[in-house]
């Protein structure tokens, strides 16, 4: 099982990666940590919480901790 911190610089990796206002699923960090990753799910959206990330659900912000189904993830500071 990943530690938070491998957790954290997959999500933070992701994220740079990506143009500004685009977005990810937090399942491609889990897929990028393990083969066997819906496990992973419930630690992954946890550390998100902690990182400058934004987490939408349908467009509207969300805390990843307790949004149920489908979030995307984007840096905060992006608009």
């Amino acid at each position: 099982m990943p530690e938070d911190a491998e957790i954290a610089a997959a999500l933070m990796a992701l994220a740079r990666q990506r143009e500004a206002k685009a977005s990810f699923c937090p399942s491609e960090a889990a897929r990028a940590l393990a083969a066997d990753w819906r496990p992973l799910m419930e630690d992954v959206r946890r550390v998100a919480a902690d990182l400058p990330l934004r987490a939408t659900q349908k467009g509207r912000p969300v805390d990843p901790r307790t949004a149920r189904g489908p979030i995307r993830l984007a840096y905060a500071g992006r608009d």
